[in-house]
């Protein structure tokens, strides 16, 4: 079994991200610009953005954090949005997900510059890479297609099964998956809450992807051995015994897929890593294409 580093490769993208900074730098072209609007206290989310902070000022780009209160409105909200926009300083901006009830995260998203929308949330980025054109994909997405290649995983010809489909993980993956070319050419098939017997599929998967939101949901014997098994969840579960009252946990139960698999990312350590080094590359993209 190998394990899938995703803290190792992220470490490994961010000095070649660095390096082409500082080539930048030296040639008298402008250093790339990400900004995040953090919306409310959700834990969480102060935590992915203190990681995407950090990694900006690792790599050796600017990067701005728009903080606001859980009760700025809508409009106030899509203003910041048409500032950024409309800031030429600006390469890319994300507004960090979910937000609060009152506000319309799709209303949001679509005020957002497709040319600066670097998460590739927007329905242009999505359309886009719907036809294989040249665009910002999705970061978590990017960033498993990213371990594949790093380690050398083939998809040409595999069958590979997403369990979940959100439209920001699953279902992108499994297009990505099913396209013509490298870390493509894989039968994909896509399985969800409604799907029936579900372990009768995920037996197939040569490759099995997991996007479910609920922790340690696939467990050893739904899991064919020799899999490759890609372990995109997060989550908190109460834990008397950390000092914290929560441990980390994926959406797969590591102790019993672990002995059965050839390949398995981590939580934490794993895709969140590249996650975030997908949304970086994209900004540097943003700020190359204005080159």
């Amino acid at each position: 079994m190998t394990l899938l580093d995703g803290k190792k490769l992220a470490t490994q993208i961010k000095s070649e991200i660095k390096e082409k900074v500082l080539t930048r730098a030296a040639e008298g072209k402008k250093i790339p610009h990400l900004a995040a609007i953090l919306v409310g206290e959700n834990p969480a989310s102060m935590a992915y953005v203190r990681n995407k902070v950090k990694s900006c000022e690792e790599v050796g780009f600017t990067s701005t954090l728009f903080k606001e209160p859980e009760t700025i409105s809508e409009n106030d909200l899509l203003h910041l949005v048409e500032n950024l926009n409309n800031n030429p300083e600006i390469d890319g901006f994300i507004v960090q997900l979910p937000l609060p009830g009152h506000i319309n995260e799709h209303l949001i998203t679509l005020a957002i510059n497709a040319e600066k929308d670097v998460d590739g949330f927007h329905p242009v980025n999505l359309g886009k890479m719907m036809l294989g054109l040249p665009c910002f994909l999705s970061a978590t997405p990017k960033g498993i297609l990213e371990m594949l290649s790093r380690y050398d995983i083939p998809t040409k010809g595999k069958h590979v099964v997403v369990v979940g489909r959100s439209h920001i993980v699953g279902t992108p993956m499994s297009i990505l998956l099913s396209r013509k070319g490298k870390q493509g050419d894989a039968t994909v098939t896509l399985c969800h809450s409604y799907t029936q017997d579900l372990k009768s599929f995920t037996l197939q998967a040569d490759i099995l992807i997991a996007a479910t939101g609920i922790p340690e949901f696939i467990t050893g014997d739904m899991v064919k051995p020799g899999a490759v098994v890609i372990d995109v969840g997060i989550n908190r579960v109460e834990d008397s015994s950390n000092p914290k009252g929560f441990r980390l946990t994926g959406d797969v139960h590591f102790p019993s897929v672990e002995p059965v698999s050839s390949y398995i990312s981590p939580v934490p350590g794993g895709v969140g890593q590249l996650t975030v080094m997908a949304l970086i590359q994209n900004t540097l993209l943003a700020a190359e294409r204005k080159d």
